[in-house]
């Protein structure tokens, strides 16, 4: 069994993938209309990324009827997993410390109360080991 294909999306692949996974499975409009409601972005630059995507494996599609619909064929943990570990070698110099100390400490994205207890619980869990 060979090793799990890496992938490197693109920041626009990334979108779609987003939407992918929390839809499941999506049409090229649907997944048009979900984009088109926080950036100006043409149809046929949606069905051209997504075809793109398709080749490179990153989604599946099923082509058995008029309207093709595809869904993610990359896992969303593992695709997080493989990119915030590049995050923190390319920009954090191997430091997940420097990582969560910049996320935590930036004003532009607050971390709310029930986040905060949710990582001290985490803390808490990884102290006991």
């Amino acid at each position: 069994m060979s090793a799990p294909k890496v992938i490197k999306p693109t920041e626009s692949e990334l979108e779609i993938l987003q939407i992918l996974w929390t839809r499941g499975l999506a049409t090229v409009r649907e997944v048009h209309e979900e984009l088109a409601r926080t950036k100006d972005v043409g149809y046929t630059t949606t069905l051209k990324l997504m075809q793109i995507m398709h080749e490179k494996g990153i989604v599946k599609r099923d082509d058995s009827m008029r309207t093709h619909v595809y869904q993610a064929a990359v896992n969303k943990e593992r695709t997080q997993k493989h990119l915030l570990s590049k995050i923190i070698d390319n920009l954090f110099g191997g430091s997940p410390t420097q990582l969560v100390i910049q996320a935590l400490g930036d004003d532009a994205h607050k971390t709310s109360k029930e986040e905060l207890e949710k990582i001290q619980a985490l803390l808490d869990s990884l102290k006991k080991q």
